[in-house]
């Protein structure tokens, strides 16, 4: 391990505080070919940036990200920024030659998808390599649960169904942060959590939607402005002391049926306001010989049915992802003894390093990324006309 990755991140706030533990620990529990290097973290505010470095463990800091992607002393751009600025910085970072973390989703656009799945596509010849931030595939209950399927345990699928709940704008007073703005998150729940039970379900399953039936729903439109001090949105929807209010332009919810490519059937749920409900990601496999299901808020567990055993013997199996055969956890702790929310994204970058050395190309690539976006730009689509509607295959970037 005598070369360092040398990292640059862009946005230190929610995601660039979980990337940022990813990269502090990755190497104290990974035996890596490459030592990710914290070198540089940006942001606009210089005085916040800086305490944020300090905080965070982060070498440098910066105000500016064009600077950043240029420098040749960076050699892997994260970015942990609202979606609105994905597709400038990483394109910006691929052309410099920079390999890319990009959180999801991708972008705010297909369009915006389809020009960085491209540019990723040429730079792979190059040797650089892209990734799309979507940490769930890296739960070792999930990443087991798609061991259990590709095997054949549960035969052929039939049932998918998929829920995202949480519960943290219901109150009708929370401020209108960046999160609820259209122009700058590009959707709601179905971009910010629905993205991730599309991208999981066709991650476990080995299968892609291809036509979807949705509704959409905003419950609260319009929401008191945040007050500049509250850092919680940007400046061009605050206000100095909070006064006054704005109109939410996205989706508080978005629920949709869908068919997926292998003749599975789908249920999807994703919503900001269930009342009691934290971060309620749930999916459940029914296949021809048993059913799978997991729930993040007991993300060490598995739930197996193996309907070929005797019928004396039937009933869910709860497996216990701690031991150390399972996916990740012989870098961890003695069986029996749980992780958490921050090892999906330290699993997340020790594949992504370990597929930067090897030179092969990161999963989920821009293109798996892509495939999500077309998806939920299907779910708008068809919210808007009240009909089935077909998503757009993913034409192989040229």
């Amino acid at each position: 391990m005598s070369q360092d990755l040398r990292v640059g991140m862009v946005g230190y706030a929610f995601m660039g505080a979980a990337h940022s533990q990813a990269w502090r620990t990755v190497n104290h529990a990974f035996d890596l070919p490459l030592r990710a290097r914290m070198s540089v973290v940006c942001g606009r505010s210089e005085g916040a940036v800086a305490r944020a470095a300090t905080r965070l463990g982060w070498e440098g800091h910066t105000t500016d990200w064009r600077a950043l992607v240029e420098s040749d002393e960076i050699d892997l751009i994260d970015i942990c920024t609202p979606g609105d600025t994905h597709a400038e910085i990483a394109l910006a970072a691929l052309a410099a030659g920079k390999h890319v973390l990009c959180e999801k989703p991708l972008a705010n656009s297909v369009a915006e998808a389809r020009e960085m799945a491209a540019a990723a596509a040429r730079a792979q010849t190059q040797g650089v390599r892209a990734m799309c931030g979507y940490n769930y595939r890296r739960v070792p209950a999930v990443a087991l649960m798609r061991d259990l399927v590709a095997s054949g345990r549960i035969g052929a699928i039939r049932h998918v169904r998929a829920q995202y709940l949480q519960d943290w704008i219901v109150d009708p007073e929370f401020p209108l942060v960046w999160r609820l703005r259209k122009e700058i998150a590009g959707s709601g729940a179905l971009g910010d959590i629905g993205a991730h039970i599309v991208d999981l379900t066709q991650f476990v399953t080995g299968q892609s939607i291809s036509a979807v039936s949705a509704l959409t729903e905003t419950f609260i439109r319009s929401r008191p402005l945040p007050s500049e001090s509250a850092g919680l949105a940007a400046s061009s929807i605050s206000s100095p002391n909070g006064a006054g209010r704005g109109d939410v332009t996205v989706d508080d919810a978005a629920l949709f049926l869908a068919r997926l490519d292998g003749g599975a059937v789908a249920t999807y749920e994703a919503t900001r306001f269930a009342t009691g409900r934290k971060n309620a990601l749930r999916v459940e496999l029914n296949g021809a010989l048993g059913s799978l299901a997991f729930d993040f808020e007991r993300m060490n567990e598995l739930e197996f049915y193996d309907g070929t055993r005797p019928g004396t013997e039937q009933g869910f199996t709860r497996i216990l992802v701690t031991e150390p055969d399972h996916p990740y956890l012989a870098a961890w702790w003695p069986p029996g003894h749980s992780i958490g929310y921050e090892h999906s994204f330290t699993h997340e970058v020790r594949d992504l390093i370990e597929d930067i050395a090897a030179g092969r190309e990161p999963a989920p690539s821009f293109t798996d990324a892509l495939r999500v976006q077309l998806v939920l730009d299907a779910v708008e689509r068809s919210a808007s006309t009240g009909s089935w509607t077909d998503v757009e295959t993913v034409l192989e970037p040229a």
